[in-house]
């Protein structure tokens, strides 16, 4: 798939790039902190039971109607803006590891990697990835390193469950450990609409009862998760409890960019009322 020059510009204007430019490792920076900065990582369609299809139309209606969604959305439609761009993209099987859990490569988690020659003329290999949920800042090299961003350290690395991929190790203090990645190149997102269909719809699900919304910039991370706010930078973590509608709405809006557009005041009301009674559920639980 490739986008019209008209919505590459609605694109770049909604992660606030002014024009296009040639595919070089430079533009791809630029264009990966805009989108991580400005576009959200969320699981806020999954709680409201009214979740997005992941076909790549989909994914690009949802960046160019000022919406967001989770990885398959994400990095689904960075790939269509980085294809359509000029740009050599790849995709990739991955799966993410959980605090407790083993490493594994599932399909519940969409890859990409580009492709730029250098000035050697040579092909290196980038990992790009704007749907993680506390996702690097930047491109990272393809090639074995430790990489900081910010206050947060990555590490890329032969992964043990896929031979010739590689593993993304997170910082110590990150949501998860790591990711690994399948070097095999896919064609299409078909393998992955049976996960979306299980993270959106399963009552199993780890996003149906939990709010989720992460971003990163340039000096550390936010995130919302249920009613608690979240802010990380390079010196301190601070947590703070949104106890009404008001502020929590606020958060979403003014920090997060979530300003639910396309939610009427009635749904907003539902959602508000059904993350509080998540909230109070979760601090029961842990108060035990």
């Amino acid at each position: 798939m490739r986008m019209t020059p008209a919505e590459i510009k609605a694109y770049l204007k909604r992660i606030g790039i002014a024009d296009v430019q040639p595919p070089t490792l430079d533009y791809l920076t630029q264009l990966h902190r805009a989108h991580v900065s400005t576009i959200s990582w969320q699981t806020i369609d999954i709680v409201a039971g009214r979740p997005t299809p992941i076909d790549l139309h989909e994914c690009v209606r949802l960046m160019l109607s000022n919406r967001s969604g989770y990885c398959f959305h994400l990095n689904g439609a960075f790939g269509v803006l980085l294809h359509s761009l000029g740009y050599r993209v790849f995709w990739h099987r991955a799966g993410v590891q959980p605090p407790g859990q083993e490493p594994r490569i599932n399909s519940f988690h969409l890859g990409l990697t580009v492709s730029l020659t250098n000035e050697q003329q040579q092909a290196q290999r980038y990992i790009i990835d704007v749907g993680l949920g506390d996702m690097p800042y930047e491109p990272l090299p393809l090639q074995i390193g430790t990489y900081e961003q910010g206050p947060l350290r990555y590490q890329v690395v032969n992964s043990d469950v896929a031979e010739g991929g590689w593993r993304l190790v997170h910082d110590p203090n990150a949501s998860f450990v790591g990711v690994d990645y399948d070097p095999d190149e896919l064609e299409n997102l078909e393998e992955f609409k049976p996960k979306h269909e299980f993270y959106s719809r399963s009552p199993e699900s780890p996003w149906m009862k939990l709010l989720l919304v992460r971003h990163r910039h340039a000096t550390g991370s936010n995130e919302l998760r249920g009613c608690i706010w979240t802010r990380r930078d390079s010196k301190a973590i601070e947590k703070t409890e949104l106890r009404t509608k008001t502020q929590w709405l606020e958060v979403l809006g003014d920090v997060f960019q979530e300003h639910l557009v396309s939610y009427s005041q009635l749904e907003r009301e539902e959602l508000w009322k059904r993350v509080w009674t998540y909230h109070e559920e979760w601090k029961k639980a842990n108060m035990k």
